[in-house]
């Protein structure tokens, strides 16, 4: 990892050209390694969390707990585990504990955080947390933002991995998490055989 200084742009100024309810979008001039100026665009976002709620339904399958919801910028429906913006000073497990119960109603007696990736470092800045959400209780109604109008549902896994990535399913921040969820289950197998 030598020579990292050779790759590494110096920040010159920045301006900022919109402030909106979910991210703020500025203008970046930078310096380039050989000493070259550009001008840049950067999304700065708060950071998210997501959330894999795992149930075993009735049948004794082993479920997902999925979110069916509207999406504005694919004008789609799709089905993704409960995620959302971490507010300013929470903490990650805090704002996926509160999100879990936001969307779904259920509360999670353990939480792990199994990754931690930057969103697109092309140019946003956040990281996306994913956490695992089990011993499920069911307390209460939905507690939904405004804007929000959100189904639940118990999907068997196999399904939603089956899916995942295609029609409904094509959430890249959820395919994100699913790989995440399946590195931690290969992870676990592993050390407890």
């Amino acid at each position: 990892m030598k020579d990292k200084e050779k790759l590494i742009w110096i920040e010159n100024s920045r301006r900022i050209l919109n402030k909106c309810r979910i991210f703020d979008l500025y203008q970046i001039e930078k310096t380039s390694p050989n000493g070259e100026v550009g001008s840049f665009y950067l999304i700065d976002a708060p950071d998210w969390i997501t959330v894999i709620p795992l149930l075993t339904d009735e049948k004794g399958i082993d479920c997902f707990l999925m979110v069916e919801q509207y999406r504005h910028g694919s004008d789609e429906i799709t089905y993704e585990f409960p995620a959302g913006m971490i507010d300013e000073g929470e903490l990650p497990v805090k704002a996926a504990k509160r999100e879990l119960l936001e969307e779904t109603g259920y509360t999670s007696g353990e939480v792990i955080e199994i990754g931690a990736v930057s969103s697109n470092p092309a140019f946003m800045n956040n990281i996306s947390y994913t956490f695992i959400a089990r011993d499920l209780s069911f307390i209460g109604e939905q507690n939904l933002d405004k804007d929000e109008f959100i189904h639940f549902h118990l999907i068997p896994c196999t399904e939603v991995i089956e899916k995942m990535g295609t029609g409904s399913y094509s959430n890249g921040i959820m395919i994100i998490a699913l790989a995440s969820y399946q590195r931690w289950k290969e992870i676990n197998a592993i050390s407890s055989g």
